[in-house]
């Protein structure tokens, strides 16, 4: 893609692009159909036309914002079906952890195995001491 950092930021608008086009597993949709209301027109779509790019050059002025307005009037809708969908998933990454998950008890005079790490000059995060 590019070698050195220099034209990173020729490249930053394409990556967002891609990135608020692509479909989210936990919500179900775009980023851009969440706060547009609508698809986005991928580059793609200009040069090569998509059936939905060639009903709306077809239509008048007053027909193509009158259907924008009805798109615009479902986005609360759309909105709550990815709340709705979001939940689900949380719902089912919740389910698909307990399964795996073993919870264990332990009592006083139990045996367990305690990791005793090389003296350090310098503890950081959880290896400090208490």
């Amino acid at each position: 893609m590019i070698d050195n950092h220099r034209g990173l930021h020729e490249m930053l608008s394409y990556a967002l692009l891609g990135y608020r086009t692509t479909v989210r597993t936990s919500t179900g949709a775009t980023l851009y159909l969440l706060v547009y209301g609508t698809e986005a027109v991928i580059p793609a779509e200009v040069e090569i036309p998509s059936l939905r790019i060639i009903q709306e050059a077809e239509l008048s002025n007053a027909e193509w914002v009158s259907k924008r307005i009805d798109q615009l009037t479902l986005i609360d809708e759309k909105r709550m079906v990815v709340v709705c969908h979001g939940q689900l998933y949380r719902q089912r990454m919740i389910r698909a952890f307990h399964k795996r998950f073993r919870a264990r008890t332990f009592e006083i005079g139990q045996l367990v195995l305690k990791s005793i790490f090389p003296h350090q000059d310098e503890y950081k995060g959880k290896f400090a001491p208490n």
